[in-house]
């Protein structure tokens, strides 16, 4: 008896380079596109240890805990390590990027986190691009969670390396991911002695064996069921248009702050400023005595399919994170989250306002733009 998930035809290397066209042109890029057969944390270490060595000063921008892991592993690799680290309630500037450039000119690599879902805050590219590219140095960028949310533009951000996945606002599979690769990049990891080869890690194997061979064959067998679904993705994605899809997730992101405030309860937005808040998901202040991760967990009793989650390790005291992305970048998820967040709030005698919050989520999702 057949399967449809199960007795699947092998994917041919035509197939696979032409998801991987789709992904350049949902980035607009020019560039080389790889497909890695593993979630983004794949890419995302095998960039590092692609490019950076013992002659490398990297600047390594902390707005979240995906930068601290990229400065370990550049550690690790035996970089010089810049670290520029901000509050999670805000975002870097390039002005700040400027800074660190003028006190150490010798820097030549960068390594960003456009959206940090885990806190909440999205960092301005373009103009940290340009900065950048003033200095000369290699632009590492972690778009993961960014991609279907916001812009997300490497050519013309002069991003040399920009990763992303497709389980956050792309709705799509968490076992492939992708990088865009410049030029540049490829210089530098071909001139790296310590560049992993013939590793799992290794982009170099795809340039030389997949890319420079004219991709007609592929390293390993495909994950087909994965690179299927990345497919089903994108045409959705090229189905509904780029920019309705952006548009949901802005819109969830205004109904949330808007409702969050209206709610009351003590509750407030984490990321002070609209404009540095991630559209992707929304990160929240406990009220004062409330335990984040126990309100969460109560209101996540009456729904546990909510996108509700708790700050990660310390932030699990005071965060608390709605992941309005993919399919749940809707109306209807915000007003959920927020209903069983003010329900939960109410029963510790916090005074709450449901139905306002409710009147202030259906207001803003009609004015995506507005900041709140």
């Amino acid at each position: 008896m057949t399967h449809p998930l199960l007795d699947l035809a092998p994917l041919s290397a035509a197939h696979f380079a032409s998801i991987e066209d789709r992904v350049a042109r949902l980035l607009s890029t020019e560039q080389d596109v790889v497909i890695m057969q593993g979630e983004a944390l794949l890419p995302l270490e095998g960039a590092i240890r692609g490019t950076a060595g013992p002659g490398t000063t990297a600047l390594n921008v902390i707005t979240g805990p995906y930068g601290q892991t990229f400065g370990n592993w550049l550690r690790d690799c035996g970089a010089k390590v810049i670290d520029l680290s901000v509050p999670y309630h805000t975002a870097v500037t390039a002005a700040r990027i400027r800074e660190a450039f003028a006190e150490h000119p010798e820097i030549d690599f960068v390594s960003l986190v456009h959206a940090e879902a885990a806190t909440g805050n999205t960092n301005p590219v373009a103009e940290i691009g340009e900065a950048v590219r003033e200095q000369g140095a290699l632009f590492y960028l972690d778009a993961v969670a960014s991609i279907g949310a916001e812009p997300v533009l490497p050519d013309a951000w002069g991003v040399d390396l920009c990763v992303i996945g497709a389980q956050k606002a792309m709705g799509g599979p968490a076992g492939v991911s992708a990088v865009s690769v410049s030029e540049r990049a490829w210089a530098r990891m071909a001139a790296n002695p310590r560049a992993p080869r013939r590793s799992y890690l290794s982009l170099l194997d795809w340039k030389e064996r997949w890319i420079d061979g004219g991709r007609k064959a592929l390293l390993h067998a495909p994950a087909q069921l994965e690179m299927l679904a990345l497919e089903a993705c994108l045409e959705r994605i090229e189905t509904v248009g780029l920019d309705a899809v952006m548009t949901r997730h802005r819109s969830a992101a205004a109904a949330t702050r808007a409702g969050a405030r209206a709610l009351g309860g003590g509750l407030e937005p984490y990321v002070y400023e609209a404009a540095e808040a991630a559209p992707v998901a929304t990160t929240l202040r406990a009220p004062s005595g409330v335990v984040a991760s126990e309100l969460v967990s109560r209101a996540l009793e009456t729904d546990p399919a909510l996108p509700l989650a708790a700050g990660g390790g310390a932030l699990a005291k005071e965060m608390i994170r709605i992941n309005h992305y993919g399919v749940d970048a809707t109306r209807e998820a915000v007003e959920a989250s927020l209903t069983a967040l003010g329900e939960a709030l109410a029963e510790r005698g916090l005074d709450v306002d449901v139905e306002g919050a409710r009147r202030a989520i259906e207001d803003a999702w009609r004015q995506p733009s507005a900041e709140v």
